[in-house]
């Protein structure tokens, strides 16, 4: 006779260690970066040997899981100084956020179709410590924002949609990035 032992829900721990929000967003996004897709619940539950409900102990929802997964990610970008360089300040930003949206398939249309703007507000306050020695007053700085982040979506949406990497790189960013930061040079 087969003794089929069903995993605990509470506080168990799995193959990580104890279980805690911090090893089960490490894993989401681990797992992000291997398939190339955001996870499901029960995707990071059974790679945490974990019955998928203990997972609603640390999050309420999907949702919830998925807005910390794609902060924690999106806080690793570069984070600039200030600085009178700040074009290459701002380079690095774009870049580093291009590689970010690259790097983890599904996370850009995870971002976009949030309901809260976590990810986007560290991303602008990146933007701003860069911007910072324009002394741009804030409806520019908002314009400004909102272009970047338009043209680096659709760049990197671009990128995820092309099937040989070399015809869409990082690298080709700067062109346009050159001509933004003169437009915001002139303003």
């Amino acid at each position: 006779m087969t003794v089929n032992r069903k995993k605990r829900a509470g506080r168990p721990t799995g193959k990580q260690g104890t279980l805690s929000k911090e090893v089960i967003v490490n894993t989401a996004k681990r797992l992000l970066r291997e398939k190339g897709k955001v996870p499901s619940i029960r995707m990071v539950s059974s790679d945490l040997d974990i019955d998928a409900m203990a997972l609603y102990h640390y999050f309420s929802n999907k949702a919830e899981l998925l807005e910390a997964v794609t902060v924690s990610l999106v806080e690793e970008i570069y984070e600039p100084v200030e600085s009178k360089d700040w074009k290459r300040e701002l380079t690095k930003l774009c870049t580093s956020y291009l590689r970010l949206l690259k790097d983890h398939g599904g996370l850009m249309e995870t971002m976009l179709s949030m309901s809260v703007e976590g990810p986007s507000e560290i991303f602008a306050k990146r933007l701003n410590a860069a911007l910072s020695p324009l002394n741009l007053d804030k409806k520019t700085l908002n314009d400004a924002l909102a272009l970047l982040g338009d043209y680096l979506h659709g760049y990197a949406l671009a990128m995820h949609c092309c099937k040989d990497e070399a015809v869409l790189t990082v690298d080709m960013t700067k062109g346009p990035l050159k001509l933004y930061m003169q437009a915001l040079e002139a303003s």
